[in-house]
């Protein structure tokens, strides 16, 4: 009895011992070679193995606050502060209900969007809100979308049967004039302002610009001479890796006071006045008329999109052209001109930097461009009253 006792002390210390002694015994496992068959090499070079592999400490795998937060609200500046929203939303709504937010479950992704449907938000809100919340995650840990689509579908159905599309009212030339026929000034604290905000409608409205695009426009981006402005958008919507492009306002020698080459001299000799040759093109201005110093901020002397939009909303309303229910906004600038280009048998695609063959375009200016001056009942009336 005491010699078995002894046999299985010993076989149970030779299994805990053994794992321990593997790697004596066993090949060197990091010498294994790391080929494929898309490996090729040259005369006289060695097979790479998993020895030749870079040894990673956790320094590696760090980053910054700093960079952390260029990563998060990397892209777009409208799009990134939409995003940062949306996410925050869902972040929110997931610690209110004991789930997991990031890497969420299909089922808590389909769940919040059943959630943003019972709230009655919009097809496009609920996109947006879904679009957020997928590109938040690492690849390969996305949840599934197939049940929130079929969902997203049928509630769009549901919207349209109840409310009818709301579109910024398109800024008409007659329009156009009324606006900036408000930037007129009684003392000279006014001028600065009603300068700016001049050469802010009649350019914008020339570029078929967007709000942002209007926002980030430095002086050096502009050549002003007699027959028109030429602009550098560095970057837009549709050209996020700032490749530039080059948009061509001409002048309007008929009504001289909606002249873009006239609104833009007029407000960059308003700046060379107090002593501004560079940088940002639309600036704050204080109640005194004066140019601020530099600020510190991430937009430095910049006026921001929202406050391009609060410009173009504050003067249609000084105009009396912006109906309280339906008010005017900054998107009118863009969609105005696309329209009367239209109208005339153009195409505003170019002077918009819209992506060529956009279908944006010819579904909502194009077309139905086309379909008002060729409807077929012109012809039906024009041969019933026997013309």
């Amino acid at each position: 009895m005491h010699e078995s006792t002894a046999v299985e002390v010993v076989d149970a210390e030779l299994v805990d011992e053994r794992p321990a002694a593997l790697p004596d015994v066993r090949p060197d496992i990091e010498a294994r070679p790391l080929i494929t068959r898309h490996t090729m090499l040259a005369p006289g070079e060695a097979i790479p193995t998993t020895a030749d592999a870079p040894r990673y400490s956790e320094a590696d795998f760090r980053i910054t606050q700093k960079t952390a937060q260029r990563v998060q609200t990397s892209g777009s500046e409208n799009t990134s502060r939409t995003y940062l929203s949306a996410r925050e939303q869902f972040r929110t709504w997931c610690q209110a209900h004991g789930r997991v937010h990031l890497p969420c479950t299909t089922a808590t992704f389909v769940e919040y969007v059943s959630h943003l449907i019972d709230r009655d938000a919009s097809p496009a809100t609920i996109n947006v809100a879904m679009s957020a919340i997928r590109t938040w995650h690492q690849d390969g840990q996305q949840p599934g979308t197939k049940q929130a689509r079929e969902m997203l579908r049928s509630h769009a159905r549901n919207w349209a049967k109840r409310k009818a599309p709301r579109k910024a009212p398109a800024v008409r030339t007659s329009m156009l004039a009324a606006m900036v026929g408000t930037c007129t000034w009684s003392t000279p604290r006014e001028r600065p302002k009603a300068l700016r905000d001049a050469a802010l409608l009649t350019l914008g409205w020339g570029m078929l610009s967007r709000r942002s695009e209007l926002a980030h426009l430095l002086i050096e981006n502009l050549t002003v001479e007699d027959d028109g402005v030429t602009v550098v958008v560095a970057f837009s919507k549709t050209d996020q890796d700032a490749k530039g492009e080059t948009t061509f306002v001409p002048a309007d020698p008929a009504d001289p006071a909606v002249c873009p080459v006239r609104c833009v001299r007029a407000w960059l000799g308003e700046l060379h006045a107090h002593g501004v040759t560079s940088g940002a093109l639309f600036r704050q201005i204080t109640r005194g008329g004066n140019l601020p110093a530099a600020r510190r901020t991430e937009r430095g002397d910049f006026l921001s999109p929202d406050a391009i939009g609060a410009i173009v909303k504050a003067r249609a309303f000084q105009a009396g052209v912006s109906d309280p229910s339906r008010p005017v906004t900054a998107h009118g600038l863009r969609r105005g001109p696309a329209q009367e280009i239209s109208e005339a048998g153009g195409d505003p695609t170019a002077q918009g930097r819209w992506t060529p063959g956009s279908p944006i375009v010819r579904k909502h200016y194009v077309e139905p461009a086309q379909s008002k001056e060729d409807n077929p009942l012109h012809a039906a009336r024009a041969k019933a009253r026997g013309r």
